[in-house]
């Protein structure tokens, strides 16, 4: 009930399986972590059709197997019903004033170990998480497999781990862009789930998401109140630096090569974003370069029109006359041969 009342106003929920292992000392006096509670909850929200975020905790006294055994779990639930869009793998640090502020923190190695057999056993379509403020070198967590940095406030502070405060927004994207991605702001809820609103969201709340969201259901830029038939001017895209890896740097590749693109090259070119437009643009105009040169022509004209009487009436035509026109265009005219010599 508490699940179903929430997703009337809620886009998505969300909930850490932490760990299946019941015998963790950390987990005990908290009944509502006992791993059927938590499991139980998962299959809850998979048949609400609920957009659900779940996530392993790493480092709080789990083996291996453990973290194997919750990511399965969480896999099976999502191909049931096809609800969990991302994992979270957070790793685990002593804070002053808990119980397990002597406890060791989470390796590094454990941590980014931890994110690759994510990726590796989690289904392509649920996306993979790691708080980049627990992390010192947080771009590394790219290489081990993640393709979001989860929640990043500027103006709140992370209240589960206070003294590890967010890097900033241009930080992380100097990090996503050196490996070669793009990074964009997103919505609560994931765009492939915000593309199927009537299995997803509440009624209430598909018009409110869909406002927000861009055209491929990602949230808009800060600041961005520009879109297609707005009364205001389109931001500008380029010049600006260039850069593509990922999908697009390799349709980008394949036409340099001489490569045909085809449909599904052509959809994914036009997803490029950020620096990867201006590397579109690059290609684009070096194409052209390489076709026609940097010249461009125009020819010396004279029209001599030897009638403006027509008979198709095209609507758009400001040439043609007509008995209807002749108070707009003046009056029609036919020249003859010895006329049009003479402008000749």
């Amino acid at each position: 009930d508490e699940l179903a009342a929430v997703r009337e106003v809620s886009a998505s929920q969300g909930m850490m399986l932490e760990s299946l292992n019941p015998d963790l000392p950390c987990h005990l006096g908290s009944p509502d972590k006992t791993p059927e509670r938590r499991l139980a909850t998962l299959e809850d929200a998979g048949r609400l059709a609920i957009p659900f975020t779940t996530g392993i905790l790493v480092g709080i006294g789990e083996s291996r197997e453990d973290r194997v055994a919750a990511l399965e779990a969480i896999a099976a639930s999502h191909r049931r019903h096809g609800h969990i869009q991302e994992v979270i793998v957070q790793n685990f640090l002593p804070k002053p004033g808990t119980t397990m502020f002597r406890a060791a923190p989470c390796p590094e190695d454990e941590q980014l170990w931890s994110v690759a057999v994510a990726r590796l056993l989690l289904p392509a379509d649920v996306h993979v998480q790691a708080p980049p403020n627990l992390t010192d070198d947080f771009g590394q967590l790219l290489d081990a497999g993640i393709d979001d940095w989860g929640g990043v406030s500027p103006v709140t502070p992370d209240h589960v781990n206070p003294e590890r405060p967010w890097p900033a927004v241009d930080r992380l994207r100097d990090a996503t862009e050196a490996r070669g991605f793009s990074l964009a702001p997103r919505m609560p809820i994931y765009p492939e789930f915000a593309a199927a609103p009537e299995r997803w969201l509440d009624p209430a709340l598909r018009f409110p998401v869909l406002d927000r969201c861009d055209a491929e259901g990602l949230g808009r830029e800060p600041g961005e109140v520009w879109y297609s038939g707005a009364d205001v001017a389109p931001p500008h895209l380029v010049p600006a630096p260039s850069r593509a890896g990922g999908r697009v740097g390799e349709v980008l590749a394949g036409v340099l090569m001489g490569h045909e693109v085809g449909v599904d090259e052509i959809v994914t070119l036009f997803s490029a974003r950020g620096p990867e437009v201006a590397a579109v643009a690059e290609v684009a105009d070096d194409l052209r370069r390489q076709s026609v040169g940097d010249v461009v022509t125009y020819v010396v004209n004279r029209n001599i029109n030897y009638t403006n009487i027509c008979t198709f009436k095209c609507k758009f035509c400001a040439f043609s006359k007509g008995p209807l026109s002749l108070n707009l265009r003046g009056d029609p005219y036919l020249l003859g041969v010895e006329e049009i010599t003479a402008r000749v």
